[in-house]
């Protein structure tokens, strides 16, 4: 949890430079509404193009919002292609992310408590 709002373009500026010096061509920050974690976060996630989040399963009620960039979101035969503004809820399945440009997405992540 942060005390103070978070500037998305200098958060995104600088996600984006440490997935350019990554192996992975990726970098994450996690940023949790609860101290404690609780269930509800966000996840800020840049990709440089080409790069991706290989397919896996969805840990509850998900939304990907991209803020820079261009995406496509892929879930079986299904696929979305989203671009800087474009909020998209992640199908309750195995899913894939794809950087079609440099992007930084957020992953807004409600796990499932069960």
């Amino acid at each position: 949890m942060t005390d103070s709002a978070i500037a998305l373009g200098a958060l995104a500026a600088q996600l984006l430079a440490r997935a350019g010096e990554a192996s992975s061509g990726r970098a994450t920050q996690a940023i949790p509404a609860a101290p404690s974690g609780g269930v509800l976060t966000t996840v800020a996630l840049a990709l440089i193009a080409g790069q991706q989040l290989s397919e896996h399963e969805n840990p509850g009620e998900a939304f990907l919002h991209v803020i820079r960039g261009r995406v496509r979101l892929t879930a079986g035969d299904e696929a979305w292609e989203l671009g800087e503004g474009d909020l998209v809820a992640i199908p309750q399945r195995r899913h894939g992310v794809v950087a079609l440009a440099d992007s930084v997405a957020l992953l807004t992540i409600a796990k499932a408590t069960s």
